[in-house]
């Protein structure tokens, strides 16, 4: 194995689920700018994260959609985005089918008079 490829700088950090507010101690390397007084009375580095064990389905048993940064709305907008300019191009391959149809019947019909 490679020696000395893990970090060194271990130490306590509090950990905080922006969905339900559960906290949890424990030792890490995430750097923070934020700080938590903990139970203890000694203050802790805060890293604040959007999903943990006591929030996520998978642990809870509960199916939910957890959108903490509008992920849901933002692809529903582009669904809908994607889906108004497919049917523009498409109406827009049906003018440009119907132009070159309506001149080649054109042309047509001026071969035909000759």
């Amino acid at each position: 194995m490679k020696k000395d490829i893990h970090p060194k700088n271990y130490r306590p950090v509090v950990f905080e689920d922006l969905n339900n507010g559960f906290r949890f101690l424990t030792r890490s390397t995430a750097k923070s700018d934020e700080t938590i007084k903990w139970v203890d009375g000694k203050e802790y580095p805060l890293v604040k994260v959007h999903i943990t064990s006591q929030s996520h389905p998978f642990f809870t048993g509960e199916e939910r959609i957890v959108d903490i940064e509008g992920r849901v709305d933002k692809f529903k907008a582009r669904a809908e985005a994607a889906a108004k300019a497919r049917e523009a191009r498409m109406k827009a391959a049906q003018k440009a089918a119907a132009r070159k149809a309506a001149k080649a019947e054109k042309a047509e019909a001026k071969n035909a008079a000759k």
